[in-house]
């Protein structure tokens, strides 16, 4: 899992990603705020799609 800075359409957003061993990226999310509920909020969407 990583998280980096970026801006979309003028707007600053954190984008968290997860990727498997092999480096593919399997779940994303745009935020904008980065602190500890939006951490908690990604793993908790990534772990649901590692499930399916």
């Amino acid at each position: 899992m990583d998280d980096t800075y970026i801006r979309i359409n003028g707007r600053s957003c954190y984008l968290w990603r997860a990727v498997d061993q092999r480096g593919q990226l399997f779940d994303f999310r745009l935020t904008a705020r980065r602190n500890a509920s939006a951490a908690r909020a990604f793993m908790h969407q990534a772990s649901d799609a590692v499930r399916c």
